[in-house]
């Protein structure tokens, strides 16, 4: 079953003087489950392909589908809901509440859900669990490293159990042992809880982890490697 389905989508920016064609008719498809990376030179359009998936933006022409809806038809309501229920988000810069515990940030999103206090705090304290952060739940991100940082920042997306996992360069700011481990970390979600990760990466290292490589230009889709098949065709 696909999860995100592109039907000849474009987006375009236009100001007084230029257009900026930023995807140039894509269409695409992931299944649920899958584990994909976005690659390509910068001014590919990588960053707002991952926009328009995340429901951050909508397209000038053609159709996003996220888990069979169509979200040009959506309000910014219907849209602020979608994003909350279904996708996770994690950023190079990890956009933590500076003022807020590691336990309170990955609390937030449960808050805009309305999820009872007990409840939230009960799965928040497993989320900081599972990624190896129980005992640092009531820092404030001053109080930890760039790693644990990045780690509280997936915990958070997935307090509402997102169906998408959306990484725009996740272990940019990390060296590459830490982005390892955020990887690997990442890769368990994928495996073990059955989230569908979309990744952006210039970092072919990290393109390892993923099922399939889509690589753009110019906003187009150049090139598709099915990494699982050709794995499968050594074993």
């Amino acid at each position: 079953m696909n999860v995100i389905e592109l039907i000849e989508v474009h987006k375009i920016y236009r100001t007084e003087f230029y257009e900026v064609h930023a995807i140039n008719g894509i269409s695409m498809e992931i299944e649920r489950g899958e584990f994909v990376a976005i690659m390509g030179p910068s001014g590919s359009g990588k960053s707002t392909l991952l926009h328009l998936i995340g429901c951050l933006d909508k397209p000038t022409k053609g159709e996003v589908f996220i888990n069979g809806t169509e979200i040009s038809k959506l309000g910014d309501g219907e849209l602020t809901r979608l994003r909350r229920d279904s996708i996770g988000f994690i950023f190079q810069q990890y956009n933590l509440i500076p003022t807020l515990t590691a336990l309170e940030n990955v609390e937030l999103p449960m808050i805009f859900k309305g999820i009872p206090k007990e409840e939230r705090r009960k799965r928040a304290m497993d989320l900081l669990r599972q990624v190896g952060l129980e005992e640092i739940a009531e820092r404030k991100p001053n109080e930890m490293s760039g790693g644990q940082q990045q780690r509280v920042a997936i915990a958070r997306a997935l307090a509402n159990s997102p169906t998408i996992l959306l990484c725009d360069e996740p272990t940019g700011n990390l060296d590459s042992k830490t982005g390892r481990q955020i990887m690997d970390i990442i890769r368990k979600m994928n495996e073990e809880r059955g989230v569908t990760v979309v990744l952006v990466t210039h970092d072919f290292s990290l393109a390892d982890y993923a099922d399939r490589i889509i690589k753009l230009r110019d906003g187009k889709i150049e090139e598709i490697q099915d990494r699982k098949s050709a794995n499968e065709e050594k074993i």
